[in-house]
């Protein structure tokens, strides 16, 4: 990051660290499982633990990873406001997909050329 102002290192530290998380927590399968069963329907903690083999408590961490990666929000349920369900927010998914299509066309870009270049000396 030489020759960048302090402030573009700064904001870049912060947007590495926040897509690292994002990264962390969609390694795990339970965690990318999660996310999947949320963006059919925004469910409790122990709905969510209904479709898994563990306990509701190690769920719950596996939740609180997601809401760190900030992949989820915990909201009152709009019906009775006792129930605390888990609602989905993908935009954190959407900055690590512009990046890693960023790094895709570079990585494109370059086997292009690398094609192109032995296309050529298969000419000679």
């Amino acid at each position: 990051m030489v020759g960048k102002p302090k402030y573009f290192q700064l904001f870049y530290k912060i947007i590495s660290r926040k897509m690292g998380d994002v990264f962390k927590a969609i390694a795990d399968p339970t965690r990318r499982e999660i996310l999947l069963m949320l963006v059919e329907e925004q469910s409790s903690i122990g709905q969510i633990a209904e479709n898994f083999n563990m306990s509701r408590p190690a769920i719950a961490k596996h939740v609180k990873v997601l809401q760190n990666a900030n992949l989820l929000n915990i909201e009152p349920d709009r019906a009775d406001g006792r129930q605390r369900n888990c609602v989905v927010q993908l935009e954190a998914l959407k900055e690590v997909g512009d990046y890693l299509t960023r790094v895709e066309k570079f990585w494109q870009k370059k086997l292009n050329g690398l094609e192109a270049y032995l296309a050529k000396e298969n000419k000679k």
